[in-house]
């Protein structure tokens, strides 16, 4: 299968952010010849500190992702957190994204499936590729034809994680299409004294290994300045380095 991409910010920061981005993976897309998901979500019900940014919301964050939809023809790909959350969501998204920490929620998976949506499960840290044969089971009952699987590290110890290539190839039993999250793999959750820490500088090498071990999909989280963005900075990849990752990858 041709690869496919995922990028754009952690969170809906701005209409400025989104824009600026996703003219840049306009860009890419033009030039490379590739397919291209825009990725963004209106809310991070996840985030370490009460006090972290969360975003806009299901409302207005929906119509920000409508509006880089209708304005740059990019598809989107959002995460959902809750089941009543999933047939607005598909309103405006392509991909339905189910969190790693939510992915044996079988509610959540079952309402993202009957929305007809493309689903994206991302593989929790806690679990093996081989786990993921039954969140795969639960949306394929609940009616969902096109089912994705996405790596993003094992816990390792406190505060970090590690990435066992091996678990591609393993998820690749379940779905054709396996998806390597290059930036959240590269996070340090909790690190950073209430936020999460990273180690952005591994991300170009853990997309050509994860390319190695068969994923056909590759996902980084990006934003024009990620020193000053409202999450996920320090493992995001700075937009301007993206060009560059993905010719490396094709």
């Amino acid at each position: 299968m041709s690869p496919i991409f995922i990028a754009g910010p952690c969170v809906i920061e701005s209409q400025d952010v989104l824009d600026t981005v996703a003219a840049e993976l306009v860009r890419l897309r033009q030039e490379l010849g590739i397919t291209i998901y825009f990725k963004a979500s209106f809310d991070k019900a996840n985030r370490t500190s009460l006090a972290s940014y969360r975003g806009p919301g299901l409302e207005r964050g929906l119509q920000m992702l409508a509006d880089v939809k209708a304005s740059h023809g990019l598809p989107v790909l959002t995460d959902i957190h809750e089941s009543h959350q999933a047939a607005p969501a598909a309103q405006v998204a392509d991909v339905l994204q189910i969190p790693a920490f939510l992915c044996r929620q079988t509610d959540l998976l079952v309402a993202a499936a009957k929305t007809g949506r493309t689903v994206n499960i991302k593989k929790a840290q806690f679990l093996s590729g081989a786990d993921m044969q039954y969140p795969v089971e639960k949306c394929a009952a609940a009616g969902a034809a096109d089912i994705w699987l996405t790596e993003r590290g094992n816990t390792f110890g406190y505060n970090n994680l590690v990435v066992d290539f091996r678990n591609l190839p393993a998820m690749a039993r379940f779905t054709r299409r396996v998806v390597m999250d290059c930036t959240h793999c590269v996070q340090r959750p909790g690190a950073a004294g209430g936020k999460t820490g990273g180690d952005r500088e591994f991300i170009p090498a853990m997309a050509l290994a994860a390319k190695a071990f068969g994923a056909n999909g590759f996902f980084f989280e990006t934003h024009p300045d990620p020193d000053r963005a409202l999450s996920d900075g320090p493992n995001m990849l700075p937009l301007g380095e993206l060009e560059s990752v993905i010719r490396t990858l094709l």
